[in-house]
Order: C-alpha cells, then sequence, then structure tokens
C-alpha cells in the first residue's frame, strides 16, 4: 500500500496530469495521423448532446440512475474528449433515489449555451422535465428546477428565437403516458424555468417512423428543423424534420441510417459545427452489454437538408463511417481519452465512478494513496446487489480489457464482503467476505438479479496475506474471466466464464463495493490501493 503524506506530492499529481491528459490503453480513436477511428467514445455515454462554445465543445449524456449524474466531457476536436465534471451531484427527489432506481432518473437531456449561461435539460420520465443551470461548465450548477411536471415527459430540447421567444420540444414515453412517436412544441417563459402552455403536436411518426424520440431543435437559414430517431435503438434511422414556422407543417426526410455499414441503429444524437466551416454529427450506437457507445460523423448540407456520414448513391441519405479525416479545427490537440485507471492519490475519487444511488457522505474517503471503502448495511429488503446504493462502479472502457484492483479487506464483523464486480442485469465478482474463523475468497455468480434472484457462491478457499489483487479480463463477446492473486504476479482462475449482459437501459459497468448484513457503530473497510484498466 502506497503511502503519499507529503501535500505537495498531491499537489504536483495534479498539475502532471494537467500537463499529461489520460490516454486509455484499451481504445485510443485518435489515429495520430490526421484520421481517427469510430467510436470517439467506446463506453455507455448514451443519448449524447453536444455543444460548441468558442474553440470547446460540451458533451453530456443520459445517467439513470448513476450518481454523480449528468456527465459532461469536454473536447477541442470532437474526437479527444476528458471528463470534467457532472452537473447533478444529487439526484431528486432526493429519498426517492437514495435506493437504486434501475432505468429512471436522467434520461437523454440536452446542453445549450445562451447568454453567457450554460443550460442542461433533462427528462426524469416518473417526474418530469428539469433544468440546471451554470455560468461557468465547471460549476457550481443550480439545483434542479422542475420546468414541467409529470409522467411520460421525455428528451426536452430548448430554442431560443431570432425575437426573443423561447419553446421547448420534447417527445413522450408510452410507458408513462401511453402515448409514443409524437413530438410537441412548447413555449418557455423567458427564463427557461417554466412551461408556458400545453403545447402543439407538430409530427406524428406512427405511419412510418415508429417510436420517434430524441428531438433536438435547430434553426438555419430560416428554418426550423427538429433531428430526431425512429424505428428503435438497435434498428432504427435518424430523421430530420423542417420548417418555415416551428409548429409546422414540417416536411421529413430520413439523412442516415444503417446502409452497408455494420453500425447498427445509427441515431439519437448532436449537430456541432467547426469555427472553419465543417458540420459533424455526433450519435449513438447500441451495443448491447457495452452500452450505447458514441460515433462522429461528417455532415453536410444540401438544398438545406443535412446528409449525415457518406452518401454513396446521391440519394440524401448517408450511412455511417468507420473511419474518416478528423475535423478541422483549425489546430492540433494532444490525444487524450476518457479517465479509466484511478491511483487514488489524491483527496477525490476519479470523475468516471458512480455510485447507483445517491450517496452518503460516509461509503468513501479517497486520501493518503488508497479510497477507503467503509461497509455499507445492506437492507433486508434487498434480495441482492442489484438492490444496493453503495456498489461503485464506471462504464466498460472498450470491447476487450482488463480491470484489476489492489486492496487490503480488514473487516470488523462476520458478513462483511468487498469484491470486484461486473453488474447488469446479471452480474458476477470475485470477492471476499469475513466469516467467524478469518476471511475467504469466493466468486459469485447471480443470474436474473433484476428479478430477485439468490447469488450462488463458490467459496475458493481462506486467505492469509493482508494484500489481494482480484481481476477481470473482458473479451469480445462480454466474456468476463475472474482471477486473483495475492502477489499480484501469478493469477488463479477463480470459476467459470460469466458473460456480461445489460442493465435496464445502459451497458454493464466494472466497480468495486464493500457491505456488511450485521448493524454496528463502527464499520469494518476496504482500502484500495489502485484500480487499473489495461
Amino acid at each position: 500500500m502506497k503511502k503519499l503524506f507529503v501535500l505537495g506530492f498531491t499537489c504536483l499529481s495534479l498539475y502532471s496530469s494537467a500537463r499529461q491528459p489520460y490516454v486509455s490503453k484499451v481504445w485510443v480513436p485518435d489515429n495520430r495521423n490526421g484520421t481517427f477511428k469510430n467510436p470517439v467514445l467506446n463506453a455507455d455515454y448514451s443519448d449524447p448532446d453536444a455543444c460548441r462554445v468558442g474553440d470547446d465543445y460540451y458533451l453530456v449524456a443520459s445517467s439513470f440512475d448513476g450518481i454523480p449524474g449528468l456527465p459532461i466531457l469536454h473536447s477541442k476536436d470532437l474526437v479527444n474528449w476528458t471528463i470534467i465534471g457532472h452537473a447533478l451531484n444529487r439526484q431528486p427527489p432526493y429519498d426517492h433515489f437514495s435506493q437504486p432506481r434501475h432505468g429512471m432518473g436522467v434520461w437523454a437531456p440536452a446542453i445549450r449555451y445562451h447568454n453567457g449561461e450554460f443550460y442542461i435539460y433533462y427528462p426524469d420520465p416518473d417526474f418530469g422535465i428539469y433544468v440546471v443551470k451554470a455560468k461557468n461548465i465547471s460549476g457550481p450548477w443550480s439545483d434542479p428546477v422542475l420546468v414541467e411536471g409529470g409522467k411520460g415527459l421525455i428528451d426536452p430540447c430548448p430554442l431560443w428565437d431570432d425575437d426573443g421567444k423561447v419553446y421547448l420540444v420534447h417527445a413522450y414515453a408510452g410507458s408513462r403516458a401511453g402515448i409514443k412517436s409524437i413530438v410537441v412544441v412548447k413555449r418557455l417563459d423567458a427564463s427557461g424555468t417554466k412551461v408556458l402552455d400545453g403545447g402543439v403536436m407538430v409530427f406524428d411518426g406512427h405511419d412510418q417512423d415508429p417510436t420517434l424520440e430524441g428531438p433536438k431543435i435547430y434553426k438555419r437559414n430560416g428554418y426550423y428543423y427538429i433531428f430526431a430517431p425512429a424505428g428503435g435503438v438497435s434498428t432504427g434511422w435518424q430523421l430530420v424534420l423542417r420548417s418555415k414556422n416551428i409548429y409546422g407543417p414540417y416536411e421529413r426526410k430520413v439523412v442516415m441510417d444503417q446502409g452497408g455499414s455494420p453500425i447498427n441503429g445509427p441515431h439519437q444524437g448532436a449537430w456541432v459545427d467547426t469555427k472553419t466551416g465543417e458540420d459533424w454529427f455526433l450519435h449513438f450506437q447500441d451495443r448491447e452489454a457495452y452500452g450505447r457507445i458514441v460515433h462522429l460523423q461528417p455532415m453536410k448540407w444540401v438544398n438545406n437538408w443535412p446528409v449525415i456520414g457518406v452518401d454513396k448513391d446521391g440519394d440524401g441519405k448517408g450511412e455511417p463511417v468507420l473511419e474518416y479525416k478528423k475535423p478541422n479545427v483549425g489546430k492540433t490537440y494532444p490525444v487524450q481519452t476518457p479517465q479509466e485507471s484511478d491511483e487514488f492519490n489524491g483527496h477525490t475519487m476519479g470523475l468516471q465512478w458512480q455510485w447507483q444511488a445517491n450517496p452518503k457522505p460516509y461509503w468513501a474517503f479517497p486520501g493518503n494513496g488508497y479510497l477507503r471503502l467503509f461497509s455499507g448495511m445492506v437492507a433486508d429488503s434487498a434480495k441482492n446487489l442489484w438492490f444496493v446504493p453503495n456498489v461503485l462502479m464506471q462504464k466498460f472502457p472498450a470491447e476487450e480489457f482488463t480491470a484489476t484492483v489492489k486492496l487490503d479487506f480488514k473487516p470488523r464483523l462476520a458478513g462483511e464482503k468487498t469484491g470486484l464486480i461486473i453488474m447488469g442485469s446479471d452480474y458476477a465478482f470475485v470477492g471476499l467476505t469475513k466469516k467467524e474463523d478469518g476471511i475467504y475468497l469466493s466468486y459469485v455468480i447471480c443470474k436474473q438479479a433484476e428479478g430477485g434472484k439468490p447469488e450462488q457462491e463458490k467459496i475458493i478457499g481462506k486467505v492469509t496475506g493482508a494484500t489481494s489483487y482480484l481481476r477481470v479480463q473482458v473479451s469480445k463477446g462480454a466474456k468476463c474471466s475472474f482471477t486473483y492473486s495475492e502477489d499480484g504476479k501469478q493469477f488463479t482462475s477463480a470459476g467459470d466464464i460469466f458473460t456480461a449482459v445489460p442493465g435496464r437501459w445502459i451497458g454493464a459497468k466494472v466497480g468495486m463495493f464493500c457491505t456488511r448484513t450485521t448493524v454496528t457503530n463502527d464499520a469494518g473497510f476496504a482500502d484500495v490501493d489502485w484500480f487499473r484498466i489495461d
């Protein structure tokens, strides 16, 4: 266990990380030769939206019940991204989200910059549409304001028109509202925090565009444009609507679909431009256990219609590219990728980490060269870890990768447990459990965890040393091989291969936990020295 007692070392570490951007060992989209390969974000940044402010691009994505929520990523060239923060430290209603609410919470958000202020609108399908604001992208962000309450209101996006009027476009979730596949436009007040009317239905997609959702609204050359995906996340297409009047009637055109590419369901995202006059489109692809990964496509305007991707037959409809020339942003910027590994050298965790509910402040304490995870009490109602809030995880970073954690487990009571986990609606972990006669290593698989099924445990043996190394190797097809070691050199298989599956509207995640089943006034803990992705 490394110990860092010198304050100056921490400052130096922060300074060095600022000068040396994080570069993944498992996926880098920048080919370093003026081209890039898709995906530009090989991780589950579902329903991405983005905006440009000067030379800077900012991207937000759905975060569902993951906290902190509303991740904010930054790029200078649309290819090299890093996580710079979150706009939501806790999710309202706060008591409701103190427990995991898989598939609920933050659905498709929209980010805009207007009059010197950032706005992020996000829907909670069970409570309504919220907005958060900040003068600086780094925050502080305002507490969420409920713009319109109600069930089934999803995928909001604002537009500040030339005449000073403010509008909000959104869709409906059939699971809550009982209707779907339509887009409505509503008036907002000048502050952008209150809906002023009941709205106008401007497009009905039932006939040609089922499951129409995720609308983003823009204005260009006197036309109002609504970009909206249709056809379902894994099989659909990108639709664009246009009209000279914000309330329609709107013309319809499919501007991108899979075509002959291997990129299924290419849709839902953001149109952005460069200062040099280029147009680009960021969108997601559903990769099941790997989540909804983000692609970057070239875009051009033909007869006031956008064409996204490469239009091979000239019909005005493009298909996605796998490799392409990087955007011309006027400069060349360093290669960087979102954070994955964490040495826990500072007094904050890496921005890639999320809990699966609003956290308690005493669950985790980084500092002194490690992350101390105190064991959290598992509620009697929790049938397995799917229902436990204090599970700390991050997104899968690539199709193939290895995650290794080095930790010292220091329990106080029988039943305290820690481990390295792959979590979806099925999950598996290799972990350590305190029993009356010592600490035991075990391999656990839980199938149909979402349905409350019990864990199946295989006890491997008693642990003699203080330090353990737990590892999972993920290969193509989300095949997960768990191993363990007491010296960090020789690793032994923990058991059969586990195939990861998605969670509720998200990909599988990898991470850690520390739990207990006994009430105490002084919990044990796991000291995590580091967590590394290779």
